[in-house]
Formats: structure tokens, C-alpha cells, sequence
């Protein structure tokens, strides 16, 4: 293996199920591919949130709470760690400077 470090410019998701990370963000993908990564996770969670404030559910299980309340958390924080990334790309300096 080369002693450069190939998966340089690749950021590690936040993960709370492993010990090592398993996803990974491009860091040098274009802006506006991050930017549609993250407007289609919020939107979807968004929808999904919706959906769930307007349901009645009188027999609710403790488990299905945790579960949709888990399921939202794990793509909200797919939006911030996306947001990170772009917030870093966007307060470095411009190359050659």
C-alpha cells in the first residue's frame, strides 16, 4: 500500500453503531452534488416527520416512538455532517493565496 493516504479528501459520517467509520463523504465533490445530497435527506425527513405529527396512533408502541425518533436522528445528522463539510470547503482559503 502507498504511504499517500488515498481517502484523504473523504470525511467519515458520524456513526454511533460502530467503532469505525463505514461511511464516507467526498469532501471534493462538487458543491452542488453536496448540496443535492443534502436537500434530498431533508426533504425526506422533513416529509417524514410530517407524516408522522399527522398520525393518530392511539395503541403506539414504545418501541415504534423510538423508532421513527431514531430513524429521523440518523438522517438529520446525515444532513450535518454533509453541512460540515460544506462549511469547510467554504471557509478555507481560495487555492493560491
Amino acid at each position: 500500500m502507498s504511504t499517500n493516504n488515498p481517502l484523504r479528501h473523504y470525511t467519515p459520517m458520524s456513526h454511533f453503531a460502530t467503532d469505525h467509520p463505514v461511511l464516507l463523504i467526498d469532501a471534493d465533490a462538487p458543491l452542488r452534488e453536496l448540496h443535492n445530497c443534502l436537500s434530498e435527506r431533508l426533504s425526506a425527513v422533513l416529509k417524514y416527520l410530517n407524516l408522522m405529527a399527522c398520525t393518530s396512533l392511539p395503541d403506539y408502541a414504545e418501541h415504534d416512538i423510538n423508532t421513527v425518533t431514531n430513524i429521523a436522528r440518523i438522517m438529520v445528522q446525515d444532513v450535518s455532517d454533509v453541512f460540515r463539510v460544506i462549511e469547510q470547503r467554504g471557509f478555507e482559503a481560495p487555492k493560491g493565496q
